[in-house]
């Protein structure tokens, strides 16, 4: 489909920035918000980019959301950190979080720190990359509004709940995983919505009684579908246990997502650091990870692909692509985009 506009990355940025301020965030915090949304927008992952400025505007407009709010430590002790976000913007309850998680990792080799009663922090490799960015691994995990069925049910009980890890690399351009626990986030599906589309691929969503569907008004009166089946069921639940359970805060039901006004997001993230270097030098650890990415990349490709692909690699080739030619913004979430700056009077 052909884009609407095509924005440089400093556009994209001065856009989102203005339209959060315009809502009345603070401009450091805007800045912020902006760069995880582009982030994902170069890295081709629209989904979680700026398409999502009409929802945060929304949560809020709707007091959902305070983006005044920075939240507080409730605990530290040795290795592990519980933080409120006293329902602040995410991004900013998880900038604070990987500042301590670093700084703690640093002192005891590990950290783990969960955040509570906070918001959609956008993509959750922004927050890896900035961890394995100063040379530790990075773990970082999400709940997020129930939009998945367990394994062999046909009521939304868990959310897409996504995983990422990132490692340390010299060229910056390490292994970097980022996954939902579903097929895909709930993002795509309204992109599909946004762009006039009447089927979804194979494997995205189930229907009402639980049921696999490719037609996208099936899917939206059902659910999306749990990554590999019980599998990711159970990665999905795991992320709950670890960021809703464990951290005290809201769990499952109580979560509203960025499309829903009127209640508290109540969202819970959990972020992990590994000093590298407590195990081994990290210019071992360096060379040990390129070996292994090399040994995997040497397979032979299998019928109807031209190379085989680590986690990370499509995205920083698109990454390359938009930085040179811009980020396209397809025509439904350019229009969405659209009428939150004129509503804002921007």
């Amino acid at each position: 489909m052909k884009p609407a506009v095509i924005l440089s990355e400093d556009g994209a940025l001065d856009f989102g920035r203005r339209v959060l301020e315009a809502a009345g965030v603070a401009p450091a915090k805007a800045h912020l918000v902006a760069s995880v949304l582009v982030f994902a927008n170069l890295r081709g992952v629209d989904s979680h980019g700026l398409q999502l400025l009409p929802h945060y505007v929304g949560q809020i407009e709707a007091g959902d959301v305070d983006p005044a709010a920075d939240g507080h430590v409730v605990s530290e002790r040795q290795a592990c950190l519980l933080y409120d976000g006293e329902h602040g913007l995410g991004s900013v309850t998880a900038e604070i979080c990987c500042r301590h998680a670093v700084r703690i990792a640093r002192q005891h080799g590990l950290a783990m720190a969960i955040a509570r009663e906070t918001s959609h922090f956008g993509p959750a490799a922004f927050w890896t990359s900035r961890i394995s960015a100063e040379g530790l691994i990075g773990i970082a995990m999400c709940d997020s509004s129930p939009q998945v069925p367990p394994w062999q049910g046909k009521a939304k009980r868990v959310g897409t709940n996504p995983i990422s890890v990132a490692v340390p690399h010299l060229a910056g351009r390490g292994w970097l995983l980022d996954m939902a626990t579903s097929t895909v986030a709930l993002g795509k599906i309204e992109q599909a919505v946004l762009n006039n589309q009447t089927e979804l691929p194979p494997g995205w969503a189930l229907d009402s009684e639980g049921r696999a569907t490719t037609n996208l008004q099936a899917a939206l009166a059902g659910f999306l579908m749990p990554l590999g089946g019980y599998k990711g069921s159970g990665l999905g639940l795991l992320v709950e246990i670890l960021c809703g359970v464990l951290g005290g805060g809201g769990m499952a039901p109580d979560i509203a997502g960025i499309r829903q006004h009127g209640r508290l997001a109540r969202v819970n993230h959990t972020f992990l650091a590994i000093d590298v270097a407590r195990f081994l030098p990290l210019d071992e650890f360096h060379a040990r990870m390129d070996w292994l990415v090399q040994h995997i990349k040497s397979a032979p490709p299998a019928a109807g692909f031209d190379e085989v692909l680590v986690a990370g690699d499509p995205e920083w080739r698109i990454e390359d692509q938009r930085r040179a030619q811009g980020i396209p913004i397809l025509p439904g979430p350019w229009k969405a985009l659209q009428a939150t700056a004129r509503r804002l009077g921007m």
